[in-house]
């Protein structure tokens, strides 16, 4: 157990390798009960998270999620997040927002800060930060959905990929949402806090005989890595914008006002000054965060990312390199504590999981 954004959180159970292998042949579980959740009532409550994501919002329906980015004025990245529009259990409809653990309470005052500028209708908006109140777990892997769905009362096998529904779960109100970070099928479940271990316990149970692995934050960060999902603190910060990070997809410019829109407008003109890319290498010695990338002798970035791949057996890095060597193919070199080790530059993601 560690100490992560103020929460105690599991490292590993078993092994790291042992929880990797199983969320990517059976299925295991993950306390995130640690990322923040946000919730948004009132009318204006879409039009506001419109204003103040980079990604559209106000064109979601009941029921999508969205991953999208909230930009500072430069365009760097102060959290990237998923936006959720729900109907409640009551057939109220709402907003939600899930963020980072370290980012909770920066975020929740740069919220409350644009909240406050608002008035008249635009003021209709009621936030909540949720966090301490609920817990979420995430059920992951090939058998996942079908653990899950023996304790949920609507068929989760037909919720399409990054939708979500309020529901009954185990016998109380939940949202479940087809969402996660391991490269896998599966889900995240948010209850009520009082009904955190009874929900985690009944998941165990029935997925005792599926190979369900309880699976912490080492873990978590293989799988994730696998599948190139960046991760605030390394991929993404203040200082490193959408283009950047190869989120550019979650960035819509047309006829949209955010912080940081104008800022972004310019920097997807120009051309990038570096660039996330994919690095592979042979044997297990693994390149970690900020290892120099170097060619011809001269560094041309650095690592942002890097681990042993328990799927793939050989070491991959995500990185931050210049341009001219983001071509997939580009050989290079990473320097290992004074030793160049050879890597290659490699398509993200990954690892993609079987159809």
């Amino acid at each position: 157990m560690v100490d992560f954004a103020g929460w105690s959180m599991p490292v590993v159970y078993d092994s790291t390798i042992n929880e990797h292998n199983a969320t990517r042949q059976h299925a295991s579980l993950f306390d995130v009960s640690h990322m923040g959740r946000f919730r948004f009532d009132g009318a204006a409550a879409a039009e506001f998270l419109h204003g103040v994501l980079s990604r559209k919002v106000t064109n979601l329906k009941p029921d999508q999620i969205r991953y999208g980015l909230v930009t500072n004025e430069a365009g760097g990245i102060l959290d990237d997040i998923l936006v959720y529009h729900l109907i409640d259990h009551d057939g109220t409809p709402y907003h939600a927002l899930v963020v980072n653990a370290g980012n909770r309470e920066k975020i929740a005052g740069w919220i409350n800060d644009r909240l406050a500028s608002l008035s008249g209708a635009a003021a209709d908006v009621t936030f909540k930060d949720e966090t301490v109140d609920t817990v979420m777990i995430a059920v992951q892997g090939p058998k996942a959905i079908g653990i899950a769905d023996q304790l949920a009362d609507i068929p989760l096998g037909d919720l399409p990929y990054y939708n979500g529904k309020c529901c009954q779960f185990n016998g109380t109100p939940a949202m479940v949402s087809r969402t996660g970070y391991t490269g896998e099928d599966g889900c995240e479940v948010v209850v009520a806090s009082e009904h955190a271990v009874a929900t985690w316990s009944r998941l165990m149970e029935i997925g005792k005989s599926e190979g369900i692995v309880a699976a912490g934050l080492g873990a978590r960060d293989t799988l994730r890595l696998e599948a190139a999902m960046p991760l605030y603190g390394h991929e993404l910060s203040e200082t490193i914008n959408p283009y950047q990070a190869g989120l550019g997809f979650a960035v819509h410019l047309k006829d949209r006002s955010f912080p940081g829109r104008d800022a972004l407008a310019t920097l997807k003109k120009e051309p990038r000054k570096s660039i996330r890319v994919g690095l592979q290498m042979e044997g297990k010695r693994a390149a970690r965060e900020n290892y120099p990338v170097v060619a011809g002798g001269n560094p041309v970035g650095h690592v942002t990312s890097g681990t042993f791949s328990p799927t793939l057996q050989h070491s991959i890095a995500m990185a931050l390199v210049d341009p001219a060597f983001s071509e997939s193919g580009t050989e290079v070199e990473i320097d290992i504590r004074g030793r160049l080790q050879p890597a290659k530059v490699v398509d993200l993601p990954f690892y993609k999981r079987p159809s």
